[in-house]
Protein backbone atom coordinates (compact mmCIF):
# COMPACT_ATOMS: atom_id res chain seq x y z
CA UNK A 1 0.00 0.00 0.00
CA UNK A 2 1.47 3.18 -1.11
CA UNK A 3 2.17 6.53 1.28
CA UNK A 4 -1.15 8.21 1.62
CA UNK A 5 -0.57 12.13 -0.35
CA UNK A 6 -0.74 15.08 0.90
CA UNK A 7 -4.68 17.26 0.01
CA UNK A 8 -4.16 20.93 1.19
CA UNK A 9 -7.33 22.39 1.63
CA UNK A 10 -8.92 26.08 2.74
CA UNK A 11 -12.35 26.54 4.54
CA UNK A 12 -15.02 27.68 2.13
CA UNK A 13 -17.65 30.50 3.36
CA UNK A 14 -19.79 29.93 -0.08
CA UNK A 15 -23.12 27.95 -0.61
CA UNK A 16 -24.71 26.79 -3.48
CA UNK A 17 -24.44 26.24 -7.42
CA UNK A 18 -23.52 29.76 -8.31
CA UNK A 19 -20.47 29.97 -5.72
CA UNK A 20 -19.55 26.25 -6.93
CA UNK A 21 -19.74 27.28 -10.47
CA UNK A 22 -17.24 30.06 -9.67
CA UNK A 23 -14.53 28.38 -7.91
CA UNK A 24 -14.46 25.67 -10.55
CA UNK A 25 -13.85 28.44 -13.36
CA UNK A 26 -11.33 29.53 -10.50
CA UNK A 27 -9.94 25.92 -11.14
CA UNK A 28 -10.76 24.91 -7.44
CA UNK A 29 -12.96 22.16 -6.49
CA UNK A 30 -15.78 22.22 -3.42
CA UNK A 31 -16.12 19.69 -1.15
CA UNK A 32 -16.54 18.90 2.43
CA UNK A 33 -15.12 17.42 5.30
CA UNK A 34 -17.60 15.44 8.23
CA UNK A 35 -16.60 12.52 10.51
CA UNK A 36 -15.85 12.10 14.28
CA UNK A 37 -19.10 14.08 15.74
CA UNK A 38 -17.26 17.37 14.45
CA UNK A 39 -19.20 19.98 12.07
CA UNK A 40 -19.78 19.44 8.75
CA UNK A 41 -16.84 21.73 7.20
CA UNK A 42 -17.12 23.03 3.17
CA UNK A 43 -14.03 22.53 1.85
CA UNK A 44 -11.77 23.89 -1.38
CA UNK A 45 -8.69 22.56 -3.51
CA UNK A 46 -7.02 23.07 -6.08
CA UNK A 47 -8.41 20.84 -8.75
CA UNK A 48 -4.50 20.72 -10.39
CA UNK A 49 -3.72 19.06 -6.88
CA UNK A 50 -6.85 17.13 -6.79
CA UNK A 51 -7.53 15.25 -9.98
CA UNK A 52 -4.13 13.19 -9.68
CA UNK A 53 -5.08 11.85 -6.50
CA UNK A 54 -8.46 10.83 -7.38
CA UNK A 55 -7.45 9.67 -10.86
CA UNK A 56 -5.08 7.25 -9.02
CA UNK A 57 -7.45 5.28 -6.79
CA UNK A 58 -6.06 6.45 -3.95
CA UNK A 59 -9.08 6.28 -0.44
CA UNK A 60 -7.02 7.99 2.60
CA UNK A 61 -5.14 11.53 2.70
CA UNK A 62 -3.15 13.18 5.06
CA UNK A 63 -5.51 16.43 4.87
CA UNK A 64 -3.80 19.99 5.55
CA UNK A 65 -6.35 22.20 6.80
CA UNK A 66 -5.93 25.20 8.92
CA UNK A 67 -2.99 24.82 9.91
CA UNK A 68 -3.52 20.85 10.85
CA UNK A 69 -2.60 17.21 9.50
CA UNK A 70 -5.83 14.78 9.63
CA UNK A 71 -6.54 11.66 8.22
CA UNK A 72 -9.46 11.81 5.65
CA UNK A 73 -11.64 9.01 3.61
CA UNK A 74 -12.87 9.88 0.34
CA UNK A 75 -16.67 8.73 0.45
CA UNK A 76 -18.07 10.24 -2.39
CA UNK A 77 -16.44 11.78 -5.63
CA UNK A 78 -18.92 13.78 -8.04
CA UNK A 79 -17.95 14.13 -11.84
CA UNK A 80 -19.43 16.21 -15.08
CA UNK A 81 -21.25 14.53 -17.29
CA UNK A 82 -18.34 13.11 -19.49
CA UNK A 83 -16.91 11.79 -16.07
CA UNK A 84 -13.59 13.58 -17.06
CA UNK A 85 -13.61 16.33 -14.33
CA UNK A 86 -14.40 16.12 -10.54
CA UNK A 87 -17.10 18.28 -9.69
CA UNK A 88 -17.17 18.08 -5.85
CA UNK A 89 -16.05 15.40 -3.25
CA UNK A 90 -16.74 14.35 0.45
CA UNK A 91 -14.24 13.22 3.17
CA UNK A 92 -14.60 10.98 6.02
CA UNK A 93 -12.35 11.83 8.96
CA UNK A 94 -11.02 8.33 10.22
CA UNK A 95 -8.42 7.47 12.73
CA UNK A 96 -6.32 4.05 13.22
CA UNK A 97 -8.68 2.22 15.03
CA UNK A 98 -11.59 2.55 12.70
CA UNK A 99 -13.04 -0.38 10.31
CA UNK A 100 -14.82 0.78 7.04
CA UNK A 101 -16.51 -0.83 4.35
CA UNK A 102 -15.54 0.06 0.84
CA UNK A 103 -15.09 -1.22 -2.82
CA UNK A 104 -11.75 -1.61 -3.94
CA UNK A 105 -11.19 -2.28 -7.88
CA UNK A 106 -10.26 -6.37 -9.18
CA UNK A 107 -7.09 -6.32 -11.32
CA UNK A 108 -6.07 -9.61 -13.30
CA UNK A 109 -2.84 -10.63 -13.85
CA UNK A 110 -1.44 -13.14 -16.24
CA UNK A 111 -3.01 -15.05 -19.10
CA UNK A 112 -5.34 -17.63 -19.00
CA UNK A 113 -4.44 -20.96 -20.84
CA UNK A 114 -8.14 -21.50 -21.87
CA UNK A 115 -7.91 -17.99 -23.70
CA UNK A 116 -5.36 -19.23 -25.89
CA UNK A 117 -6.93 -22.59 -26.62
CA UNK A 118 -10.70 -21.31 -28.17
CA UNK A 119 -11.83 -19.77 -24.96
CA UNK A 120 -13.49 -16.21 -24.08
CA UNK A 121 -12.01 -14.72 -20.67
CA UNK A 122 -14.44 -12.84 -19.06
CA UNK A 123 -14.83 -10.84 -15.85
CA UNK A 124 -18.25 -10.41 -14.19
CA UNK A 125 -17.10 -8.60 -11.40
CA UNK A 126 -15.00 -5.46 -11.09
CA UNK A 127 -14.92 -4.72 -7.72
CA UNK A 128 -14.62 -6.26 -4.54
CA UNK A 129 -16.52 -4.99 -1.34
CA UNK A 130 -14.24 -5.58 2.05
CA UNK A 131 -13.83 -4.47 5.81
CA UNK A 132 -11.06 -3.16 6.37
CA UNK A 133 -8.84 -0.95 9.13
CA UNK A 134 -9.94 2.61 7.89
CA UNK A 135 -5.91 3.18 7.11
CA UNK A 136 -5.08 -0.06 5.72
CA UNK A 137 -7.44 0.23 2.76
CA UNK A 138 -5.31 -1.74 -0.40
CA UNK A 139 -5.21 0.49 -3.69
CA UNK A 140 -6.62 -3.06 -5.47
CA UNK A 141 -6.89 -6.65 -5.67
CA UNK A 142 -4.81 -8.77 -7.96
CA UNK A 143 -5.84 -11.61 -9.15
CA UNK A 144 -3.46 -14.29 -11.13
CA UNK A 145 -5.46 -16.09 -13.88
CA UNK A 146 -2.06 -17.99 -15.39
CA UNK A 147 -4.18 -21.41 -14.55
CA UNK A 148 -7.30 -20.89 -16.07
CA UNK A 149 -8.32 -23.24 -18.61
CA UNK A 150 -11.90 -23.60 -20.46
CA UNK A 151 -14.25 -24.22 -17.97
CA UNK A 152 -12.64 -22.52 -14.88
CA UNK A 153 -13.18 -19.99 -12.20
CA UNK A 154 -12.72 -17.67 -9.61
CA UNK A 155 -15.28 -17.34 -7.64
CA UNK A 156 -15.12 -14.72 -4.43
CA UNK A 157 -14.35 -17.81 -1.95
CA UNK A 158 -11.08 -18.25 -3.67
CA UNK A 159 -10.13 -15.22 -2.88
CA UNK A 160 -7.93 -15.48 0.51
CA UNK A 161 -8.40 -12.24 2.20
CA UNK A 162 -4.87 -12.59 3.83
CA UNK A 163 -3.49 -11.30 0.12
CA UNK A 164 -5.13 -8.34 0.03
CA UNK A 165 -4.28 -6.66 2.85
CA UNK A 166 -3.62 -7.23 6.64
CA UNK A 167 -7.14 -7.65 8.64
CA UNK A 168 -9.61 -8.11 5.73
CA UNK A 169 -12.94 -9.04 5.94
CA UNK A 170 -14.89 -10.22 2.25
CA UNK A 171 -18.36 -8.86 2.22
CA UNK A 172 -19.27 -9.93 -1.38
CA UNK A 173 -21.71 -13.37 -1.39
CA UNK A 174 -18.67 -16.17 -1.81
CA UNK A 175 -20.65 -17.62 -4.75
CA UNK A 176 -20.30 -14.68 -6.91
CA UNK A 177 -17.75 -15.30 -10.42
CA UNK A 178 -14.98 -12.69 -10.44
CA UNK A 179 -13.14 -14.32 -13.60
CA UNK A 180 -13.99 -17.33 -15.38
CA UNK A 181 -13.16 -18.81 -18.99
CA UNK A 182 -15.84 -19.79 -20.76
CA UNK A 183 -15.93 -21.40 -24.59
CA UNK A 184 -16.79 -18.88 -27.81
CA UNK A 185 -19.65 -20.98 -29.25
CA UNK A 186 -21.56 -20.99 -25.63
CA UNK A 187 -20.84 -17.49 -25.43
CA UNK A 188 -22.02 -16.47 -28.69
CA UNK A 189 -25.09 -18.32 -28.48
CA UNK A 190 -26.24 -15.99 -25.63
CA UNK A 191 -25.39 -13.26 -26.93
CA UNK A 192 -27.53 -13.92 -29.64
CA UNK A 193 -29.99 -14.94 -27.47
CA UNK A 194 -29.99 -11.87 -25.27
CA UNK A 195 -30.06 -9.44 -28.47
CA UNK A 196 -32.91 -11.30 -29.61
CA UNK A 197 -35.28 -11.42 -26.45
CA UNK A 198 -35.32 -14.83 -27.18
CA UNK A 199 -36.83 -17.17 -24.84
CA UNK A 200 -36.31 -20.73 -24.07
CA UNK A 201 -39.70 -23.05 -25.17
CA UNK A 202 -40.51 -24.69 -21.94
CA UNK A 203 -41.59 -27.98 -22.87
CA UNK A 204 -44.99 -29.52 -22.66
CA UNK A 205 -45.96 -25.89 -22.68
CA UNK A 206 -49.36 -25.39 -24.99
CA UNK A 207 -48.92 -23.00 -27.78
CA UNK A 208 -52.10 -20.93 -28.50
CA UNK A 209 -54.30 -22.68 -30.95
CA UNK A 210 -54.52 -20.92 -34.42
CA UNK A 211 -57.22 -17.87 -35.04
CA UNK A 212 -60.59 -19.49 -37.08
CA UNK A 213 -61.01 -17.78 -40.25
Amino acid sequence: MAQDPKLVARKRDGRGTRDARRLRKEGVIPGNVYGHGAEPQAVAVAADQLAPIVHSGHRVVDLELDGGTEKAMFREVQWDVWGARVQHFDLLRVSADERVEVSVPIKLKGIAPGSLSGGHLEQPLHELTIECPALSIPDSVTLNVNDLQIGDAIHVSDIDPATIAENVKVLDPPDLVVVQVVETVVREILAEAAAEGAQPEVIGEKKPEAEEE
